[in-house]
């Protein structure tokens, strides 16, 4: 590792510039006070970051001395001013270079190196004392994790016999000298915005250590979706066996990350019978700027490791964030603000012609929105109570809504000749008033009082809005108490939400986005000023396009 390289640096995403810090230092006027150190330090130690923190962790020890000797020179000398109770207890961390040489095998005892990079939090958050030079970063790691340390030479973050004060502030002082930069829009960034990235990314390559093959997903989707679980540690291997991917995952004790409906129904006890976990991933809420079904790929997934969000006969993990998790008051006070630019923006999860003229309600009667569905669609099968017919729940709705306008929206994939749940106008006029195509979902939800909904996101997004939500099923966003509930809720949920502490689960803390411009693991509110801007692109519109054509042919056909 090059000894000047910055601190909070970031992981090497493969051909991709993802600089957190860039050319230049920034001129420090005045020492950092005691309090700014603090919190700094603070803010590091809970994000983990820092260093090579994306590499494998250390794994178990007992070791309470840890020894980062510049060169296999100075490992004897260094044993020499060791206590035969401190040699026992040492762990050495050396390069990986020198790990098959004889004489290092000689001087340490078996088991008590490691050669290569380590995550350094996997130790520092031990009870670990350091011995380290002073232009060693792990210097500044333990500093800021308050670890007891030696140092063994002077360099950029301290000198020898240097105070635990005077150490604390020159860390800090190298620390606030880099200039920073925002990955995603090559501007100037803050520390803080910089450490909140890099635990982002931190948090995400956690969740992907152990996902080491993927089944059932599409050709056109992989790229993205391996941009999706990628980690440092190992690369992902598709398979479209399941089979193969079942024994991928067996030799090397990792799990299988599957498109739930692309998979058979006997995979999961194929897997469990191998002790091989599951993980579950689907499209996001946020989706991306086009359908789906045209092989548009997605910019939002959810990746779930108990279940599947849509699945209420089980838990999964947005469910259990919903129902246990914390919301302070920084995360929901985000969650109001994403809320707020969503609905300027007018994003939706699929787009549309923003410009489109809805036809004008009826005076004095309540307007009330019923979205189709694809009836075979996994969320229907699974989370609508026994009902899955698009006419069936325009028929509920109206005796429901007697005296209510009421527009049925068909589902574009079903319009567009890809999936089941077509509705002849003719038979969707008996219930309803009209039947409403094209424009954008988010400019047609400001002109509706309410929405009844079997599993539709829409749903969620009327919620977003403020509007009223009958829903039908019971799709993740029922049974908090922020909708009208006709299905049994499971006992599972209950617990009472506001509707930012809904968003904060269901849009910041649950899914995954992918820039479309850099193709970096983002935050919501990069995607949603991407798509704002006009900047989200399909990478895959020559396909998109034959789609397209297919699915046209298709409908001439039916």
């Amino acid at each position: 590792m090059d000894k000047g390289a910055p601190l909070l640096r970031s992981p090497p995403f493969p051909g991709i510039d993802a600089a957190v810090s860039q050319g230049g230092t920034v001129k420090v006027s005045s020492s950092l006070a005691p309090q700014q150190i603090d919190d700094l330090f603070a803010a590091i130690r809970d994000a983990q970051v820092g260093g090579c923190f994306w590499a494998p962790p250390a794994g178990e020890t007992d070791s309470r001395t840890v020894i980062r000797p510049k060169s296999v020179d100075e490992i004897g000398p260094l044993l020499s001013t060791l206590s035969d109770a401190e040699r026992a207890a040492a762990l050495w961390l050396l390069p990986a270079s020198v790990a098959n040489r004889t004489s290092i095998r000689s001087l340490v005892e078996p088991g008590s190196a490691l050669f290569g990079e380590v995550d350094p939090w996997s130790l520092l958050d031990r009870d670990i004392r350091l011995l380290a030079h002073g232009d060693d970063e792990w210097l500044a790691l333990a500093s800021i994790a308050d670890r007891p340390l030696h140092i063994l030479s002077s360099g950029r973050f301290g000198e020898p016999g240097a105070d635990g004060a005077l150490l604390r502030s020159q860390v800090a002082q190298s620390l606030s000298r880099v200039r920073y930069r925002n990955p995603f829009t090559g501007q100037d960034a803050s520390i803080e915005a910089t450490i909140a990235q890099l635990a982002d990314w931190r948090r995400t390559f956690e969740a992907n250590r152990n996902i080491i093959a993927a089944c059932g997903f599409s050709w056109w989707k992989r790229q993205e979706i391996a941009r999706f679980l990628w980690t440092p540690r190992h690369a992902l291997h598709f398979f479209r066996s399941e089979r193969q991917a079942i024994r991928h995952a067996t030799r090397r004790g990792g799990a299988v990350a599957v498109w739930p409906s692309r998979v058979s129904a006997h995979m999961p006890g194929a897997a469990s019978a191998k002790h091989v976990p599951l993980i579950r991933v689907e499209d996001g809420f946020i989706r991306s700027i086009g359908l789906g079904s045209n092989l548009v790929p997605p910019s939002s997934v959810a990746v779930d490791r108990l279940g599947i969000h849509y699945d209420p006969g089980g838990p999964s993990d947005l469910e259990a964030l919903l129902a246990e998790a914390s919301f302070p008051p920084s995360l929901l006070a985000r969650a109001e603000q994403l809320r707020h630019t969503i609905l300027a923006a007018g994003i939706s999860k699929y787009g549309g012609d923003s410009d489109h003229m809805f036809p004008q309600r009826q005076p004095q009667r309540s307007l009330v929105l019923v979205p189709g569905q694809v009836e075979d669609d996994m969320s229907v099968q699974l989370g609508g109570g026994g009902l899955s017919s698009n006419l069936e729940l325009l028929r509920r709705t109206r005796a429901l809504e007697p005296d209510a306008e009421i527009w049925f929206r068909p589902h574009p994939d079903v319009d567009a000749g890809h999936r089941k749940g077509l509705v002849r106008d003719e038979d969707a006029l008996d219930f309803a008033d009209r039947i409403i195509r094209g424009g954008n979902m988010a400019r047609l939800l400001e002109h509706i009082d309410a929405v009844h909904v079997l599993t539709s996101l829409t749903g969620f997004e009327a919620l977003l809005r403020g509007r009223d939500v009958t829903s039908h099923g019971m799709p993740f966003y029922s049974g908090w108490g922020l909708t009208r509930d006709l299905a049994p809720v499971p006992e599972r949920r209950g617990r009472q939400l506001t509707l930012d502490q809904l968003v904060a689960a269901v849009l910041i803390l649950y899914p995954r986005y992918l820039d479309p411009v850099t193709g970096l693991p983002c935050p919501p509110e990069v995607l949603i000023q991407r798509m704002s801007d006009g900047a989200a692109h399909n990478r895959l519109g020559w396909v998109t396009r034959i789609r397209q054509f297919q699915g046209w042919l298709m409908r001439q056909l039916s």
